[in-house]
């Protein structure tokens, strides 16, 4: 091999070792920025995710944003298909009904162990959290009183002292807002602005079943605000369609 050409291919490689070296805090970031960006519906559910246009925004090698991508897809965040590549995830009727009900019986069954460990500091970071959510959307800022309204709930699960369910209701709180893009009206967040005002008056009370209870009303309000079903399957006129094909 030539001078010159050694010289292109080492710089090649040192360009694609760039790219492909900075670790697992920078995928960690790219990971939250994306995960952000479809909790937020800044990412539509059915948007394309080129590995290409991700790596040239990011930085960092197409193999790092494949591995990313594969880590999304474990959470339900992202689909990937064959030939097709990835795509923000479009729950079905089927997958919405059912994280709600896994919402159900996680965060209902926390409620008590949330009243009993919770703190005064604790609850005055989750009335923090509520007036947030409120002034955020009070000022039209949709998408960050989403991410908000979620943080909120995992907050609550965090109280709870089990780390395990805690990551659980994140990942179950991430696919709720793919399910509100997907079946919520425009506007709404399913979220009540004054239904986490609410709950947190029934944890201060110190009553863990009347916030058991409460929190059971405030997630079938959520998804009860929300238009779920599929599309009705078409059945089309092949006679209209095919009248005269064949001549």
């Amino acid at each position: 091999m030539s001078e010159s050409r050694q010289a292109h291919a080492a710089k090649k490689t040192r360009r694609n070792e760039g790219k492909a070296g900075d670790g697992a805090q920078r995928h960690d970031a790219i990971y939250r920025a994306i995960s952000d960006a479809i909790i937020e519906h800044r990412l539509q559910p059915g948007a394309r995710l080129r590995e290409d246009a991700l790596s040239d925004v990011f930085g960092v090698s197409r193999t790092g944003i494949r591995k990313i991508l594969q880590r999304l897809a474990l959470e339900h965040l992202v689909t990937l298909t064959p030939r097709r590549g990835a795509s923000v995830s479009r729950p079905t009727a089927e997958e919405a009904r059912d994280v709600f009900a896994a919402r159900q019986l996680v965060e209902c069954g926390l409620m008590e162990q949330v009243v009993q460990r919770a703190t005064a500091a604790d609850v005055a970071r989750l009335r923090d959290d509520a007036r947030r959510e409120r002034q955020a959307l009070k000022a039209g800022k949709q998408s960050e009183a989403i991410k908000l309204s979620a943080a909120f709930h995992v907050r609550l699960a965090e109280l709870a002292g089990n780390a395990t369910l805690s990551e659980f209701v994140g990942r179950l709180c991430s696919r709720s807002s793919l399910i509100l893009a997907v079946y919520g009206n425009t506007g709404h967040l399913g979220c009540e602005s004054h239904d986490h005002d609410e709950l947190i008056r029934h944890l201060e009370s110190g009553s863990g079943e009347r916030a058991r209870a409460f929190m059971q009303r405030h997630l079938k309000a959520i998804e009860a605000s929300l238009s779920i079903a599929e599309a009705p399957e078409e059945t089309p006129d092949l006679k209209r369609i095919f009248d005269g094909a064949l001549g």
